[in-house]
Parts: C-alpha cells; sequence; structure tokens
C-alpha cells in the first residue's frame, strides 16, 4: 500500500505543477484551489508513504515521479520540446526511480 501512495504522491504532484503553470497563464482562484488540493492531496499521500519506505527512497522516487511527469506533461499538454536528449534523460530519471524501488 505503501507503494501506492507513493505513485498517488507523484501523481498529483505532477498535477499542481501543472496547476502551477495554468495558475501563471490565467491568475484565477480555481487554479490556485486546485494547485493548493493538489499539493495537499501530494505532501499527504507521500507522508503516509513514509510511515513504511524509507525517508531517502520516498522522496527520490517522488521527486522523480514529479519532476519526469512535469517534463512529459509540458511536452504533451503545452508543446515544450520533445527533443531526443530530453527524452533520454526524463528515462534516466525514471530509470532511477526504478531502481530504488528494485533495491529497497
Amino acid at each position: 500500500m505503501a507503494w501506492i501512495s507513493l505513485i498517488l504522491a507523484g501523481l498529483f504532484e505532477m498535477f499542481g505543477v501543472v496547476m502551477i503553470n495554468k495558475l501563471h497563464k490565467d491568475r484565477n482562484w480555481q487554479s490556485l484551489v486546485l494547485l493548493i488540493a493538489g499539493f495537499g492531496a501530494s505532501f499527504i499521500f507521500l507522508a503516509y508513504s513514509m510511515k513504511t519506505l524509507p525517508m531517502g527512497t520516498a522522496y527520490a522516487i517522488w521527486t522523480g515521479i514529479g519532476a519526469s511527469g512535469g517534463a512529459i506533461l509540458g511536452m504533451v499538454l503545452f508543446g515544450e520540446s520533445k527533443d531526443w536528449k530530453r527524452l533520454v534523460f526524463i528515462g534516466m530519471v525514471l530509470g532511477a526511480a526504478v531502481g530504488l524501488k528494485l533495491v529497497s
């Protein structure tokens, strides 16, 4: 259950990052509320997963999911560069997260 919670935390982190971009563009209270809710849920799920998982592993995977997911969503939703070098490094981040899962 801790790993599922950690993945959910990472997904909410991705949502929060998208809401930062939306708030920057729209400047409305709905975007702000969704941003706070996304990051709030992310922290709650992260805290729950850290009851079982080591802090370093949980935090590294959480940030990896958030960073790589945010970059991918930027490419898909906002037309950011899809250069092969970016994709390689995103793959490296995800590979490191999987490696931490395998050794934890």
